[in-house]
């Protein structure tokens, strides 16, 4: 008798087998909380490092000339070499960095991709803080110092809650822009989407399913993202205008 070559699976039965055999699913909600679990903690760390690097060189670039103070000018040409040379450099290269060369002993792959992320987004917040800092008229800094406020106070009570609106859309982008560069923590061996994906695929000997389901997960979330933020900034706005 000949033999009747093998039927290939439907799509429908692809996505099946990627997605619902054997609870693979729970395995793409676990790397999808990892992956925002990423996304919050790198972005926060970014952001208070970047609040630093931000007001450090604001506080440079505002002293008056002939009275520059040399360890504010030590800081700042240590801010510049950190902004431009994290920058200027891929974020793969420097997860392979932290991973290979500063921390080669260390198993915990995503505790070096938080350092790692959050170290890259706080040069690149840094220099959305600052332009947001700079945006603020300096009639404002001045009004809190002729009512006896410090420098740091003035940053703190006056001009960054005002420079926060006008970064906001920014610093919007930049949480988006990272949520989908979490995605290079599997080049290290971080357990998130796209390495439950790369696993399943690597199983089922079928890429396409796992690969197209978790890009599907990143739009709608992107999505989502960009609406609160819309949402958010018409908000402002309205404030503003009352």
């Amino acid at each position: 008798r000949e033999r009747r070559p093998a039927m290939k699976p439907s799509l429908a039965q692809r996505f099946v087998t990627a997605f619902l055999e054997g609870g693979r699913w729970k395995l793409y909600l676990q790397g999808l909380g990892t992956t925002l679990e990423l996304t919050v903690v790198a972005l926060i760390f970014g952001v208070l490092l970047g609040l630093v690097v931000a007001v450090v060189r604001s506080a440079h670039d505002q002293q008056r000339i002939g009275r520059k103070n040399p360890v504010l000018g030590i800081l700042n040409v240590l801010c510049q070499i950190y902004t431009t040379v994290i920058r200027g450099t891929p974020m793969l290269v420097q997860l392979f960095i932290w991973t290979f060369v500063i921390f080669p002993t260390q198993r915990n792959k995503i505790l070096v991709a938080f350092i790692g992320l959050g170290v890259n987004s706080g040069a690149y917040v840094a220099e959305i803080i600052r332009g947001g800092l700079m945006s603020v008229d300096a009639g404002q800094s001045e009004a809190g110092r002729s009512l006896g406020l410090g420098y740091f106070d003035t940053m703190r009570f006056i001009v960054i809650p005002q420079a926060f609106k006008n970064i906001l859309p920014s610093l919007g982008n930049e949480f988006i822009t990272l949520f989908k560069d979490t995605s290079l923590a599997q080049a290290i061996g971080g357990m998130e989407m796209l390495y439950y994906a790369s696993t399943i695929g690597g199983r089922t000997f079928d890429y396409m399913p796992p690969l197209l389901g978790i890009a599907a997960m990143y739009l709608a979330i992107v999505i989502i993202f960009t609406w609160l933020q819309g949402k958010l900034e018409r908000r402002l706005r309205e404030s503003d205008r009352r």
